[in-house]
């Protein structure tokens, strides 16, 4: 137990920093800006999954500036495949915004994301997401997340990954 919390430490780390380093922000055009990062879990026991799609419902949180506004919602593969038996399952992605408004509280990630993603599993999992899409305020998802689980099996399809504002 101990180790795979340890490996889903470093895991979060790597996807944040790669998440970092793939930032638009950087890019010459400077044509988007990094305004925080959006963490989700997948709530326990909420996965259902039909083979050819899955879905589960997730709880995110974005941070802002130290700022923190909750989410939830539901992700899954829409159309592929999904042979995977998968527990304390979790992603993280950069948020990008068109504008320069980095304030807190100035945006809603609201929306729906979706694109390709794959992951396998044996004991501890791997994966990725190449989610895009747009929330209610011109804003998107880095186009690549990492997510860790444990569990057995692989997946691979379109992804999406649907958000509102947490009650």
């Amino acid at each position: 137990m101990k180790n795979l919390k340890l490996f889903k430490s470093i895991t979060l780390a790597l996807a944040v920093a790669s998440a970092l380093a793939f930032n638009p922000a950087n890019a010459a055009d400077n044509a988007g800006m990094q305004i925080g990062i959006l963490k989700c879990s997948v709530v326990p026991g909420s996965r259902v999954n039909l083979l050819v799609r899955s879905t589960a419902d997730v709880s995110c949180t974005f941070n802002n500036q130290g700022t923190l506004e909750r989410y939830q919602g539901e992700t899954g593969i829409a159309l592929g495949l999904d042979l995977s038996f998968k527990s304390n399952e979790s992603m993280a992605f950069a948020v990008i915004s068109a504008s320069s408004d980095s304030r807190p509280g100035a945006y809603a990630l609201a929306g729906k994301y979706v694109g390709g993603q794959a992951s396998a599993a044996v004991g501890v999992g791997v994966g990725a997401k190449v989610l895009v899409g747009a929330g209610n305020q011109s804003l998107s998802l880095q186009p690549l997340a990492l997510e860790t689980s444990t569990g057995l099996g692989a997946s691979a399809g379109i992804g999406f990954l649907y958000i509102e504002k947490a009650n």
